[in-house]
């Protein structure tokens, strides 16, 4: 068990690397809507998805169902929630707690499961610290989400994917080659999964309920799902407080 532990906190280290461009945050007095249209968030798109819709017109929708400018814009967050990990091949949780500060390109994550796991990640916007050496976090603005807001800059590509049941997909490359597929609900454009490669190991994210804050879609419950030689991670996150375009000191980012 203890080995687990050990491969489990490394996982993890890189599943919160992955989590925090996903923008997950609680809305105060909206209810779950399971990615379905409802009354609290609007559905409609500046883009009518169809069979044929070309793949920048199913990122078009998707980044508008996501909030638009509203979303594009935002300053800072902090996520503040709980948590469920499971070693490969366990259907045994380790429960925790997360916190999770983004500003611009920086972010802090830290992740407590006592006795097992304790640990804290740093990225200053060009370097990263993690409480368990040799473990590298994503760089936040080049996977997941955060790309959904760039793809009409340059060197930015989006090319078509396969659909996945009743889910259309594409993909957004960056000028670096750094790639994020993503799959939207053929009805409202919102992102219900998206999956992105990092040195190695596959990253995916698939979300479970949404909530309107502030005029951003975001998501409430989510989990991810890490593949490694060692089997497949996963971690299921609820989150229970938040707080948008507040100002972040540099203190908390600091490399230590």
């Amino acid at each position: 068990m203890g080995k687990d532990l050990g491969t489990l906190s490394m996982a993890l280290c890189l599943i919160v690397g992955a989590a925090i461009v996903s923008y997950s945050q609680d809305s105060k007095g909206a209810q779950p809507d399971n990615g379905k249209p409802g009354a609290t968030i609007a559905a409609v798109t500046t883009v009518t998805i169809t069979a044929t819709s070309p793949p920048l017109d199913l990122a078009r929708a998707a980044l508008a169902a996501q909030g638009g400018d509203k979303f594009k814009n935002l300053k800072s967050m902090v996520l503040i929630g709980s948590v469920d990990l499971y070693p490969p091949n366990s259907a045994q949780s380790i429960p925790g707690k997360f916190a999770i500060v983004v500003a611009g390109d920086r972010v802090r994550v830290d992740i407590s499961a006592p006795p097992a796991i304790s640990f804290k990640q740093v990225f200053d916007g060009q370097q990263s610290y993690s409480s368990i050496p040799g473990v590298e976090m994503p760089p936040a603005s080049k996977f997941g989400l955060a790309v959904l807001a760039k793809f009409e800059q340059p060197g930015h590509k989006v090319t078509a994917l396969p659909d996945k049941k009743k889910q259309r997909g594409f993909r957004i490359v960056d000028a670096e080659g750094n790639t994020t597929d993503f799959y939207i609900d053929a009805v409202s454009g919102r992102v219900m999964t998206y999956l992105s490669p990092y040195k190695g190991y596959t990253f995916g994210v698939e979300n479970k309920t949404m909530k309107e804050l502030e005029g951003v879609l975001i998501a409430y419950s989510f989990t991810q799902r890490l593949e490694m030689a060692q089997g497949a991670f996963f971690a299921e996150y609820k989150v229970k407080d938040v707080k948008l375009n507040q100002p972040i000191g540099d203190d908390v980012f600091v490399l230590q």
